[in-house]
């Protein structure tokens, strides 16, 4: 038995089951569905992410449509105002998803959200969306946050 794929299928289970199912609404997925929203550390909600922390975001949805790409653009909206929130890895089928999108199939997408230590102490929604080849939202979600030292 080859210890090192138990120990990474053991490690996935354990951060799987750690994880806290995140609330979120849908705000505008046009040619998929969520199912779930998972944000690894968050012990409570909205989900406290400390500046100048990584936090690993995983969405479970399912395409209705073919696509050869996918493009994460992620917001933070304050006071209803979308300021673009970069994050390392836009391409999501270099995130977990493997392309081409085949209609009818659950992905899971991962991918990091780092909090740079200049963001402020605030609450706000996060607005997350992965688009399709013609720029539709195979998913749009939304969930609240808050910043903190």
């Amino acid at each position: 038995m080859d210890y090192r794929v138990l120990g990474v299928v053991l490690f996935s289970f354990l951060a799987y089951t750690n994880a806290e199912h995140v609330k979120f609404a849908d705000c505008g997925s046009v040619e998929g569905k969520v199912s779930v929203v998972d944000i690894q550390p968050c012990p409570s909600q909205p989900c406290q992410l400390r500046k100048g922390q990584s936090y690993t975001v995983n969405v479970t949805f399912t395409s209705s449509v073919a696509s050869q790409t996918s493009t994460a653009v992620v917001h933070g909206v304050v006071a209803g105002v979308p300021v673009p929130f970069p994050i390392p890895q836009s391409d999501g089928c270099k995130s977990g998803i493997q392309c081409p999108i085949v209609p009818q199939k659950t992905y899971s997408y991962v991918n990091q959200l780092p909090v740079k230590n200049e963001y402020p102490a605030i609450k706000l929604v996060v607005e997350w969306e992965l688009r399709d080849d013609p720029s539709k939202d195979l998913f749009c979600i939304k969930f609240p946050v808050q910043i903190v030292n």
